[in-house]
């Protein structure tokens, strides 16, 4: 009986978000293919079973770290008046630093689509900054898309060119959304 009590000693602190924290730390530490059900159990100091209380599936959980990353970003507020560009600055600086702090994000980002609520709130959050940059409804998931498919390739292939390189780049990008929103006349 002494190994059902300390089972539930262990179980009694453990939770949804507990859980989703140690699997964050697990792909820090280990990366995607490395993670499993049973290292997570194995991290948590329970059996694999356990985990499966409080996440229906690995992708489940997958989907839920990801989340929690997301969740890190410090978004601008809706209802600031604040210039788009330094908006959008913000919100790319801060997406390349989480990659940094998360590679593994990498190979989970859009598999399976991010559907979580801090990972909408970024989603929205740039829309409304695309939204306010001028450019015609049918450009802004492009120009929002290049600042953003820029950083995602700058983080990983580029990381040696350092940080002056990476603005001075996210600059140009600005500009040129700007130029073309000027071009629409807008």
């Amino acid at each position: 009986m002494v190994g059902a009590a300390d089972r539930a000693k262990r179980l009694a602190g453990l939770d949804r978000e507990r859980v989703t924290a140690a699997a964050v730390r697990l792909l820090d530490a280990e990366g995607p293919a490395r993670f499993s059900m049973r290292r997570l159990a194995a991290e948590l100091n329970v059996t694999a079973m356990s985990v499966y209380w409080y996440v229906d599936t690995k992708d489940e959980l997958l989907e839920l770290a990801l989340d929690a990353v997301f969740g890190e970003l410090e978004l601008p507020d809706p209802e600031s008046e604040a210039d788009w560009r330094d908006r959008l600055r913000g919100l790319a600086t801060g997406y390349r630093a989480m990659l940094g702090r998360h590679p593994w994000v990498s190979a989970l980002i859009g598999n399976p689509v991010d559907v979580g609520p801090c990972s909408a709130a970024f989603s929205e959050c740039v829309r409304r900054v695309a939204a306010d940059t001028g450019i015609p409804p049918y450009g802004q998931v492009g120009a929002v898309s290049a600042v953003f498919q820029f950083v995602y390739g700058a983080q990983f292939a580029g990381a040696e060119s350092g940080e002056r390189d990476s603005e001075f780049a996210l600059d140009l990008l600005i500009a040129g959304i700007e130029a073309m929103a000027a071009r629409s006349g807008r």
